[in-house]
Formats: structure tokens, sequence, C-alpha cells
């Protein structure tokens, strides 16, 4: 969980977060998480030294993230378009003839 990571990794001074990835639906673990550090010499460190070693009952496999930025501009810039509802017409009722 996250808490585990959290302290498997705050031993290096530039460690920012850790965050465990669940399934939205289920809640359970995905197995794998991000640990995230504010130093690149902290990151190479973690990668040298942490990867393959156990946290908790299972080894770990590190690598950099090819995380990129997600921002999607031109889906930004677009007008937002929903379909139109219809309304529902309701039959009215007839008091006096």
């Amino acid at each position: 969980n996250d808490d585990v990571l959290t302290k498997t990794f705050s031993k290096y001074p530039s460690f920012n977060m850790a965050k465990v990835i669940r399934d939205k639906s289920t809640g359970k673990t995905k197995g794998y998480g991000f640990v995230s550090f504010a130093n690149a010499s902290d990151l190479a460190a973690a990668l040298k030294e942490m990867n393959g070693k156990y946290v908790g009952n299972r080894p770990i496999k590190l690598r950099k993230s090819t995380w990129k930025n997600r921002i999607d501009y031109e889906a930004l810039l677009k007008p937002k378009t929903r379909p139109q509802k219809k309304l529902k017409v309701q039959p009215r009722s007839v008091l006096h003839k």
C-alpha cells in the first residue's frame, strides 16, 4: 500500500510521494505504483539500490516513468457540444369541454 512504499523510499532526501494504483471498481491493487523524487540523483540512487529488493512480500522492479505532459490543448480549445435532450411534452388534461 501507499504507506509501505512511503516508508521504503523515505530514506532518500528528495522523496516526494508514493502512490499504489488501484482498480476503481474493486479497490484491489493493480500490482504497480509510482514514486516521485525532486532530485534526479536520488532517483538514480533508488533505481540502483532498490531494484529487485523485496517490499512487503514482493520484489520490486524499478524504472523511470515515460510520463509526458498529458494535457490535450486542442481538446481544451474545442467548444464542448452535448447532444440536446428532447423535452417530453406532457399531454394536457381537459377540465372543460
